[in-house]
């Protein structure tokens, strides 16, 4: 049996697993539910079972027994921080090593292969990451949504509001974002659509989501929208710059990358990309793989290894 290694990122909305041998092949893929919390009985359960669930699935397609498989080495990643998960998996997984680190490291390390590089990640929050050729890491940003996570989703939604309550009183310029946040949210003014905000109808998620309205409104011409999105992709090139600033030399050479919903707006991603690339040294691109095949890599790493991945799934690529 050739050894066997496993990368896993664990989600907010759900958790993959990807299993490979050590010619970086990968044999089986699993999906299972999310698994960010393990805080009381309920949590811990319902983290298992994602874990299980998935490693399960992959070990299937792989030919595997799910039940006595072992690894040479594992990495699992997530979004809610790996400090109460370690003793869980201990518990559920043979590896001979196990490394359970954030998200942050296992999308860098897909976003760049394994290079040395920068990754910025904007969803529904915001937070850049980077590792240099010597392993040292750093970050910048990804403090919540009250104290930080600038031109993520939900600061997207935020600043559009605060757009419209300016149009709304008289001393803020008029703005599409009206009319287009109010029948998103069912509101018959602006006033009324933020002490909505601040009930439970509307969750973070939730609010994070109507950034896409900002997006559609600069799209159009909106001019206030448009500047909206070029705060935001000045805010996440800062804190890309923050991250390379600590790890890089100038002009050293460090693979930038982006990944998370927010990029999904052509007007931010262009500014973005642009104002990142204005330091000497950096090259600014999509991720090559995602955060899964970054576990994986990463399981490789602890491993000592350094194999190309082949076989992977499409979502990964």
């Amino acid at each position: 049996m050739p050894d066997l290694f496993l990368g896993v990122d664990g989600g907010q909305t759900s958790t993959t697993a990807l299993i490979g041998d050590e010619s970086g092949r990968v044999l089986g893929a699993g999906k299972g539910g999310p698994c960010n919390h393990v805080g009381g009985p309920e949590g811990r359960e319902k983290f298992a079972r994602a874990i299980s669930g998935c490693v399960g699935q992959a070990c299937h397609q792989a030919g595997l027994d799910a039940a006595a498989v072992s690894f040479r080495a594992a990495c699992l990643g997530f979004s809610g921080g790996p400090e109460d998960k370690r003793a869980i998996l201990e518990e559920m997984l043979r590896a001979g090593q196990l490394v359970v680190t954030t998200d942050a490291l296992i999308a860098l390390s897909g976003a760049t292969a394994g290079e040395p590089g920068i990754i910025t990640i904007a969803g529904t929050g915001s937070i850049a990451f980077g590792r240099n050729a010597t392993g040292r890491t750093a970050r910048a940003g990804g403090w919540g949504y009250i104290f930080g996570d600038e031109g993520g989703g939900f600061d997207l939604t935020r600043q559009a509001l605060r757009a419209i309550l300016r149009d709304e009183e008289g001393w803020g310029p008029p703005t599409a974002l009206r009319a287009m946040l109010l029948e998103a949210g069912g509101a018959a003014s602006a006033n009324d659509l933020l002490h909505r905000f601040y009930t439970t109808e509307f969750p973070r998620p939730r609010v994070a989501s109507l950034a896409r309205l900002v997006d559609r409104a600069a799209e159009q011409g909106d001019q206030v929208a448009r500047e909206i999105l070029f705060h935001a992709a000045r805010e996440l090139a800062a804190l890309a710059g923050a991250v390379r600033e600590q790890l890089f030399a100038p002009g050293e050479p460090a693979r930038a990358a982006y990944i998370g919903g927010v990029f999904r707006s052509r007007i931010l991603l262009e500014r973005y990309r642009a104002l990142v690339e204005l330091e000497e040294g950096n090259r600014c691109g999509p991720p090559v793989y995602g955060p899964a095949a970054g576990a994986l890599l990463e399981a490789y790493r602890a491993a000592g290894i350094q194999p190309q991945l082949v076989d992977l799934p499409e979502s990964e690529k």
